[in-house]
């Protein structure tokens, strides 16, 4: 997955303010208690930052 897709996704399914908010701000256990900018920053792959998102929101399959 691509960091544009990965982006992409996020305002999809959050909208523009909502997923830049939850970026900075919600942290993720499953991406080691990690934001997902904190994440991400520290070379976590972008499809495993997305999947622990999907798993924190209850997101349907679909959107993996």
């Amino acid at each position: 997955m691509r960091l544009t897709t990965f982006w992409n996704n996020m305002r999809e399914h959050f909208g523009d303010a909502y997923a830049a908010s939850l970026a900075k701000d919600y942290v993720i256990e499953e991406l080691d208690s990690r934001t997902v900018e904190q994440a991400l920053a520290d070379g976590v792959g972008v499809k495993q930052v997305w999947r622990a998102v999907c798993d924190a929101f209850g997101l349907p399959a679909s959107a993996r």
